[in-house]
């Protein structure tokens, strides 16, 4: 994206430029090398935000052209010219021209942290000692494609119950704010005596006419904080705990976790990161509590002892994963036992997901059914009651 930085030259003047940079750190850097001192950098305004850059294809397609007997330079400088998007193509030049000035490319991708994860720089790092990038990101690809396959599972099942909730809750808030008001003004004026549970829903509706204002706002409070919270979090991170509350959800979405876990080590392993390093390396895909319990496993594995062992004492493993982790420590095919976990859970889980969303999504449906119109029907009650007396 464009940023706009007011940085102090060589002659001690202020100078304001426009940047193309993939963060702030990259604009930062990119006036540095113009002899500049950066006062303030912020995101210009007024204009759309550059798409994300595309890691999985930007992988695909630069092993396509390695694949197909290009050097990595020549590769990059093709993308480059491919790219239509000024931020993404100045992310794919200045890999390029790192490597001219005599980098590795894994080194030239940790200068761009906020673009290429950890992991992706430890594959190329690993593959940089035996010559054979296009495999390594064959195996990036594999990784982050079965990686965006579940994500699109999970997606899926959360639409549509998600929709629901929200229009259910837009449509009640309407009735209790603003129909039943006037009904309990209506009612209020006629002097008749109200049912029961009629008679507390016009309660709330003349509390609810008299305090509207008060309303509207704590309402519009709420808006604007869950926005901050979003903002802050992000929809990923609040989805996933709303998520958890959800009957039953909170022990597969550990076990979808714990396969995530699987998958990473198991990518990592198999492109010949040692076993401690791809042990760090795997806890940017997990929530805190598991990145601590993640981090003792990984002492533990540097003091001697066997991977399935020390996962197991931190409770990250099933009963399945830890019989193909202890035959992948006996047949020395580690990497590729940790794959067949993931695996294993990833059907088990997609399994549960369908189950629960085919059942749940009738149930959320029925009870937003039911609460809409009780309250229909608590305010033509009174009605009923009026039509009876007159026959």
């Amino acid at each position: 994206m464009q940023y706009v930085v007011r940085a102090l030259d060589v002659s001690q003047q202020i100078q304001s430029l426009l940047l193309e940079a993939a963060d702030e750190g990259d604009a930062r850097a990119q006036a540095l090398a113009q002899q500049l001192a950066p006062l303030s950098i912020r995101p210009r305004k007024g204009i759309s935000r550059d798409a994300a850059f595309p890691l999985l294809l930007f992988t695909q397609e630069l092993q396509g052209l390695q694949s197909a007997g290009l050097g990595v330079v020549e590769a990059l400088d093709a993308l480059c010219e491919k790219d239509a998007q000024p931020a993404r193509r100045a992310v794919i030049a200045r890999l390029a021209q790192h490597l001219r000035e005599g980098q590795r490319l894994s080194v030239a991708m940790q200068q761009q942290p906020a673009v290429f994860p950890p992991l992706f720089v430890g594959l190329v790092q690993a593959a940089e000692g035996t010559s054979d990038l296009p495999r390594a990101l064959t195996r990036f690809a594999d990784y982050e494609t079965k990686l965006q396959a579940v994500r699109h599972k999970v997606m899926s099942a959360a639409i549509y119950p998600t929709i629901l909730l929200v229009v259910g809750t837009a449509v009640s808030l309407f009735l209790l704010g603003y129909v039943v008001p006037r009904f309990a003004a209506v009612y209020h004026d006629s002097g008749r005596p109200l049912p029961w549970a009629s008679a507390m829903l016009m309660s709330w509706g003349t509390w609810a006419g008299q305090y509207a204002v008060p309303l509207f706002g704590g309402l519009a409070g709420v808006v604007i904080a869950a926005i901050w919270a979003v903002r802050r979090h992000g929809a990923a991170a609040i989805g996933w705990r709303l998520m958890r509350l959800l009957p039953g959800a909170a022990a597969k979405l550990d076990l979808l976790e714990l396969s995530r876990l699987y998958l990473t080590l198991g990518t990592l392993v198999e492109g010949g990161i040692p076993l401690t390093q791809a042990l760090r390396l795997s806890t940017a895909a997990l929530r805190p509590d598991t990145m601590h319990a993640l981090e003792r496993v990984r002492e533990a594995v540097q003091g001697g002892e066997s991977l399935s062992d020390a996962l197991q004492r931190q409770g990250l493993t099933t009963s399945v994963a830890l019989r193909l982790l202890r035959v992948g420590e006996q047949t020395g095919q580690l990497g590729t036992m940790l794959a067949r976990a993931a695996a294993f859970h990833d059907e088990e889980t997609t399994r549960w997901i369908e189950r629960f969303s085919k059942a749940f999504e009738p149930v959320l449906m029925a009870l937003i059914g039911l609460v809409i119109g009780m309250i229909v029907i608590l305010l033509y009650m009174p009605i009923f009651d009026l039509a009876g007396s007159l026959q």
